[in-house]
């Protein structure tokens, strides 16, 4: 996909936890693949990741593309795991016990350091005692190669573009994510991490993996955000205050409230799957 003559790709690493007749189970052991060596496979690529499964796609040039590849590397990841079904929510509520026996490298959480675009600071570790674990659906952007991630020009890039993103990814999702919890523990707003590539967004659960609709809602989004922000439209807010006390309540009224006061603009759509 070129914007304003420049090549962007989106991809992205979805987690999701696994069940056996509905309650969750810890997925370390299932299949093969890590953080350091994922398992490749048709358009992307399998891990375990703690107590989840992980997968990551190839970058895609275009909605039907980053569908699609999403699409084919769950279905062989699901195929991967046939005694277990898909974990139907972000969170799961495995219990301080349950967790505590799982080896050390599944307990684990935030192994490198993600970053607040609106501070430029680290985020904290969370913390890896609570009975709980989360799972994400983080949006790679690639515009470039080899680039140094902590460059300041390049981490000030990630910054703007993280921001950007907030306002047109991470506040209407809260039309089809109303979870909380999660966020005790990671997803607030302004979470990127930068890599040599772009930028990772690390704002989002995975529960925009329900439905083909979302999928295409998640990537015309993000084009969206990097076409209006090349175009000198900055739409996010600065005031980290204000927006993230929307994003943690939930405070989203889609005729009304935060919206009249222009800190979002919601599309039809938004307001047709709030319905």
């Amino acid at each position: 996909m070129k914007i304003k003559g420049k090549e962007f790709l989106i991809g992205a690493d979805p987690e999701f936890f696994v069940a056996k007749k509905g309650v969750p189970v810890s997925a370390y052991g299932l299949i093969p693949g890590d953080k350091k060596n994922p398992y490749k496979v048709r358009n992307g690529a399998v891990q375990v990741d703690g107590m989840a499964l992980e997968f990551n796609i190839n970058p895609a040039k275009g909605s039907k593309s980053f569908v699609n590849n999403i699409n084919s590397v769950m279905e062989q990841i699901l195929k991967m795991t046939p005694d277990m079904t898909m974990y139907d929510g972000c969170v799961a509520e495995f219990g301080a016990d349950y967790i505590n026996e799982q080896p050390e490298e599944a307990r684990i959480l935030g192994c490198e350091p993600d970053y607040n675009a609106y501070t430029g600071e680290a985020n904290a570790r969370p913390d890896v005692d609570t009975p709980f674990r989360t799972a994400a659906g983080h949006i790679h952007i690639g515009w470039t190669n080899d680039v140094d991630p902590h460059h300041p020009d390049h981490f000030e890039a990630c910054k703007t573009l993280t921001k950007q993103l907030d306002f047109h990814l991470a506040i209407p999702s809260l039309f089809w994510d109303g979870d909380t919890k999660r966020r005790e523990l990671y997803g607030q707003l302004g979470c990127f991490r930068p890599t040599h590539y772009g930028v990772e967004y690390r704002v989002l659960s995975n529960l925009w993996l329900k439905s083909d609709l979302l999928m295409k809602t998640v990537y015309g989004n993000t084009t969206y955000a990097i076409k209006r922000l090349l175009s000198g439209k900055h739409d996010y807010e600065d005031d980290y205050v204000k927006a993230q006390d929307i994003f943690e309540n939930n405070d989203l009224d889609p005729v009304g409230g935060h919206l009249e006061e222009g800190l979002i603009k919601t599309p039809k759509y938004y307001r047709e799957l709030a319905a």
